[in-house]
């Protein structure tokens, strides 16, 4: 398969104090990790892609690493994830959808023995192109007061030629969620959803 060619990458870490309410004891830690890849498919239909998950692992790793560390080295404090990819105008969103195991793969080995499937989002766009990356809690589906999403993108990305690759995590809920269901604290942890 194709050598991966990064062009940039980029680490945020958000904080949100309140949201019009009470000012939160903790605020709520939000970090997106995002890197621009050159598209090996890119302007043609290529049959077999699978294996170019395996060239993506490395670099879903190195990301989900960089996150942690980014949040203060203490994988302990993640509590949900999420994971995208924005393909530039030239591919298309099967693209994208490589980036599913080695992105949620490589979550789950750095944050440890997390149970709940990584949502996931994707779509074809330009440079400039902006994707709401949906979260979950990391070891229940149906926590919602972890229900979320982290708009994601770098203006110049993705380029004609090039995948926007994101991952996202967070420390907790949202700030005054209050729409009750399974709480954090009830987690069973049977099956990744409850």
């Amino acid at each position: 398969m194709p050598q991966v060619e990064i062009r940039k990458r980029l680490i945020s870490v958000e904080e949100i104090f309140h949201e019009g309410g009470p000012r939160a004891n903790k605020p709520l830690r939000r970090v997106a990790g995002l890197v621009v890849i050159r598209n090996p498919f890119a302007g043609r239909y290529v049959e077999h892609i699978v294996d170019f998950m395996d060239d993506l692992k490395p670099i879903g790793l190195a990301l989900a690493q960089d996150m942690v560390k980014a949040l203060g080295g203490d994988r302990s404090i993640v509590e949900g994830y999420g994971k995208g990819a924005i393909v530039g105008s030239a591919g298309e969103i099967e693209h994208g959808a490589l980036w599913h195991a080695p992105g949620g793969y490589a979550m789950r080995e750095v944050l440890g023995d997390s149970k709940a499937i990584v949502p996931s989002t994707k779509k074809v766009g330009g440079p400039g192109a902006r994707l709401d990356v949906p979260v979950t809690h990391i070891n229940a589906s149906y926590v919602r007061s972890h229900f979320d999403a982290i708009e994601i993108g770098i203006p110049d990305s993705p380029r004609a030629d090039e995948m926007l690759l994101a991952l996202v995590m967070t420390t907790g809920s949202r700030i005054h969620n209050r729409a009750g269901g399974l709480a954090a604290a009830d987690i069973k942890g049977e099956d990744g959803l409850r």
